[in-house]
């Protein structure tokens, strides 16, 4: 059961017993790290993060797909995705004459 009293300890002992104080923070207790006294930082356990419950058909009426979504393309725009040999690019002829010529 966690303490509700926070515990305090300098920064000389917190960086000797850092993993003790972080196992004694992970089961809720809360650490004061001072430094000559003066209260610097607080170890806390984590907060385990909350995410929204999601609840189907939050966008139903907002979005749509088209009937012909999953029809087989038209042959044009296959073919710009397809490319063919003509579309595909050559590297860079080292030959600077054979530019010339064209």
């Amino acid at each position: 059961m966690p303490e509700s009293t926070p515990k305090q300890v300098n920064l000389y002992e917190a960086k000797t017993h850092l993993s003790q104080l972080v196992k004694e923070a992970a089961a809720g207790r809360e650490i004061i790290i001072a430094n000559a006294g003066e209260p610097m930082a607080r170890l806390v356990p984590l907060a385990k993060e909350s995410r929204p419950v999601r609840e189907p058909g939050q966008w139903k009426g907002r979005i749509w797909i088209a009937d012909d979504f999953d029809d087989p393309l038209p042959e044009d725009i296959l073919a710009a995705f397809e490319g063919s040999e003509d579309d595909v690019l050559q590297p860079p002829s080292d030959n600077t004459e054979e530019i010339e010529e064209k």
